[in-house]
Protein backbone atom coordinates (compact mmCIF):
# COMPACT_ATOMS: atom_id res chain seq x y z
CA UNK A 1 0.00 0.00 0.00
CA UNK A 2 0.84 3.86 -0.79
CA UNK A 3 1.37 6.02 2.23
CA UNK A 4 1.38 9.64 1.70
CA UNK A 5 5.23 10.99 3.16
CA UNK A 6 5.15 13.86 4.83
CA UNK A 7 8.97 15.28 4.63
CA UNK A 8 10.92 14.59 7.70
CA UNK A 9 14.26 17.34 7.32
CA UNK A 10 13.90 21.53 6.78
CA UNK A 11 15.49 20.57 3.39
CA UNK A 12 13.14 18.42 2.44
CA UNK A 13 10.00 20.50 3.68
CA UNK A 14 11.76 23.38 1.52
CA UNK A 15 11.82 21.29 -1.90
CA UNK A 16 7.88 19.79 -0.76
CA UNK A 17 7.13 23.38 -0.85
CA UNK A 18 8.58 24.01 -4.29
CA UNK A 19 6.38 21.55 -5.36
CA UNK A 20 3.37 22.09 -3.52
CA UNK A 21 3.37 25.76 -5.01
CA UNK A 22 4.13 23.84 -8.58
CA UNK A 23 0.84 22.10 -8.23
CA UNK A 24 -0.92 24.84 -7.04
CA UNK A 25 -0.08 26.82 -10.34
CA UNK A 26 -0.63 23.55 -12.19
CA UNK A 27 -4.25 23.68 -10.73
CA UNK A 28 -4.96 27.22 -11.06
CA UNK A 29 -4.24 26.71 -14.77
CA UNK A 30 -6.17 23.44 -15.46
CA UNK A 31 -9.44 24.97 -13.60
CA UNK A 32 -9.01 28.69 -14.61
CA UNK A 33 -7.24 29.05 -17.27
CA UNK A 34 -8.48 32.14 -18.27
CA UNK A 35 -7.44 34.22 -15.04
CA UNK A 36 -4.35 32.22 -15.35
CA UNK A 37 -3.81 33.61 -18.13
CA UNK A 38 -4.77 36.80 -17.53
CA UNK A 39 -2.62 36.75 -14.35
CA UNK A 40 0.32 35.61 -16.80
CA UNK A 41 -0.58 38.73 -18.71
CA UNK A 42 -1.42 36.78 -21.85
CA UNK A 43 -4.46 37.17 -23.88
CA UNK A 44 -6.70 34.57 -25.82
CA UNK A 45 -8.19 35.34 -29.29
CA UNK A 46 -11.64 34.42 -29.44
CA UNK A 47 -11.44 32.76 -32.83
CA UNK A 48 -8.53 30.36 -31.13
CA UNK A 49 -10.14 28.52 -27.82
CA UNK A 50 -6.68 26.37 -28.63
CA UNK A 51 -5.48 28.70 -26.59
CA UNK A 52 -6.87 27.72 -23.46
CA UNK A 53 -6.18 23.79 -24.23
CA UNK A 54 -2.21 24.98 -24.27
CA UNK A 55 -3.04 26.10 -20.37
CA UNK A 56 -4.81 23.25 -19.22
CA UNK A 57 -2.59 20.57 -21.16
CA UNK A 58 0.59 21.78 -21.39
CA UNK A 59 1.61 24.21 -19.03
CA UNK A 60 -0.89 22.43 -16.43
CA UNK A 61 -0.01 19.09 -17.49
CA UNK A 62 3.24 19.68 -16.79
CA UNK A 63 3.58 21.87 -13.72
CA UNK A 64 1.01 18.73 -11.66
CA UNK A 65 2.81 15.78 -13.42
CA UNK A 66 6.16 17.23 -12.05
CA UNK A 67 4.80 18.32 -8.85
CA UNK A 68 2.32 15.73 -7.84
CA UNK A 69 5.19 13.46 -8.63
CA UNK A 70 7.26 15.06 -6.23
CA UNK A 71 5.05 15.35 -3.39
CA UNK A 72 4.09 11.42 -3.72
CA UNK A 73 7.33 9.99 -4.35
CA UNK A 74 9.61 12.21 -2.59
CA UNK A 75 12.87 11.11 -4.49
CA UNK A 76 16.12 13.54 -4.67
CA UNK A 77 16.38 12.72 -8.43
CA UNK A 78 12.41 13.69 -8.91
CA UNK A 79 13.03 17.20 -6.78
CA UNK A 80 16.47 17.46 -9.13
CA UNK A 81 14.11 17.55 -11.95
CA UNK A 82 11.18 19.53 -10.75
CA UNK A 83 14.54 22.18 -9.65
CA UNK A 84 16.09 21.93 -13.15
CA UNK A 85 12.66 23.06 -14.64
CA UNK A 86 11.95 25.71 -12.45
CA UNK A 87 15.71 26.69 -13.60
CA UNK A 88 15.26 26.59 -16.79
CA UNK A 89 12.28 28.79 -16.46
CA UNK A 90 14.08 31.31 -14.84
CA UNK A 91 16.91 31.24 -17.51
CA UNK A 92 14.71 31.46 -20.37
CA UNK A 93 13.12 34.35 -18.41
CA UNK A 94 16.80 36.19 -17.83
CA UNK A 95 17.36 35.68 -21.75
CA UNK A 96 14.11 37.34 -23.05
CA UNK A 97 14.92 40.05 -20.12
CA UNK A 98 18.30 40.51 -22.00
CA UNK A 99 17.37 40.64 -25.35
CA UNK A 100 13.64 41.34 -25.73
CA UNK A 101 14.16 44.37 -23.53
CA UNK A 102 11.79 42.88 -21.01
CA UNK A 103 12.75 44.47 -17.83
CA UNK A 104 10.05 44.76 -16.12
CA UNK A 105 8.60 44.81 -12.83
CA UNK A 106 6.37 41.86 -13.44
CA UNK A 107 9.90 40.11 -14.87
CA UNK A 108 11.70 40.81 -12.19
CA UNK A 109 9.67 39.40 -9.73
CA UNK A 110 8.91 36.32 -11.61
CA UNK A 111 12.51 35.34 -11.99
CA UNK A 112 12.87 35.61 -8.35
CA UNK A 113 9.91 33.52 -7.57
CA UNK A 114 11.47 31.11 -9.98
CA UNK A 115 14.92 31.03 -8.58
CA UNK A 116 13.62 30.31 -5.53
CA UNK A 117 11.46 27.24 -6.64
CA UNK A 118 14.48 25.85 -8.49
CA UNK A 119 16.67 26.84 -5.67
CA UNK A 120 14.75 24.90 -2.99
CA UNK A 121 14.45 21.29 -4.75
CA UNK A 122 18.05 21.48 -6.46
CA UNK A 123 19.87 22.27 -2.94
CA UNK A 124 17.91 19.53 -1.60
CA UNK A 125 18.82 17.02 -3.75
CA UNK A 126 21.93 17.74 -4.33
CA UNK A 127 21.89 17.08 -0.64
CA UNK A 128 23.33 20.80 0.24
CA UNK A 129 20.66 21.37 2.51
Amino acid sequence: MIEFYWPSSQGEWLAWSSAAVTVAFGLMLLVAPRASLKILRLQTAPDHPEALSEARGTMAGFYLGVGICALLLAQPLIYLALGAGWAFTALGRIISILSDRGVTGYNLVSVVIEAVLAALPLLYGLGLL
